[in-house]
């Protein structure tokens, strides 16, 4: 049965990176601090970066980043996960994840300016553009993913959209060890997932601790 699954990326103090945002640094000033430890693993230079020489650590960190990849048939994203701002005047961009991106599967962007045209990239992934209901999206991708799970890939408003009324089975936290102090609170105003979700934690040899919710 098709999960709902989600990854995320926050700091000790519950931050994620939203200040500073600009088209070279699409995620806010402090993304590169708060993935450093996923970043570095073999499966992100492999996946993301194409790099099949087994550069990048391994262990724990490795082994959640190899899991983000596996068995999944559509994802849902915001229109600033796909950069759909960066460029707003131009009509060729197609995002920041370059001309192969690493989804592989339909992808369906959330943007108040659709309808868009779909645009079709390199290995399988293609964008679709929904101004509709999350729950409708959600369907829409459900479907599309033909039995494998959807992630929701963020941004931090799509991802607490979606914790708010309660459509996650399966959530995913990599805590950097850093303290930011700024940016936007995950858990603000968010229902107790530890109540209706199991809670399991495992520190990495990086330092990051991988939390995980699931019902």
């Amino acid at each position: 049965m098709t999960r709902v699954r989600m990854d995320l990326f926050v700091s000790l103090d519950g931050y994620t990176s939203t200040t500073g945002r600009s088209p070279e640094n699409p995620m806010g000033e402090d993304w590169g601090r708060l993935t450093a430890a996923y970043a570095a693993t073999r499966t992100f230079h492999e996946q993301v970066f194409g790099d099949t020489t087994g550069t990048g650590t391994f262990g724990i960190d490795d082994t959640y980043a190899a899991a983000f990849f596996e068995g999944i048939g559509a994802e849902v994203m915001g229109a600033a996960m796909f950069g759909l701002h960066s460029f707003p005047d131009d009509p060729n961009w197609k995002g920041w994840w370059g001309d192969q991106p690493p989804f592989g599967t339909p992808v369906y962007v959330l943007t108040h300016t659709a309808p868009r045209p779909s645009i079709p990239m390199a290995g399988g992934t293609t964008f679709h553009f929904r101004s509709t209901p999350i729950e409708e999206v959600l369907a829409e991708a459900t479907e599309a993913a033909g039995g494998l799970d959807v992630r929701v890939g963020g941004g931090i408003g799509i991802a607490r959209d979606f914790l708010r009324v309660d459509l996650v089975d399966d959530l995913h936290l990599m805590v950097a060890p850093i303290h930011l102090g700024r940016g936007t609170r995950l858990w603000d105003d968010l229902p107790s997932l530890d109540l209706t979700h199991r809670v399991t934690t495992e520190v990495a040899e990086s330092g990051a601790i991988h939390v995980t919710f699931s019902r």
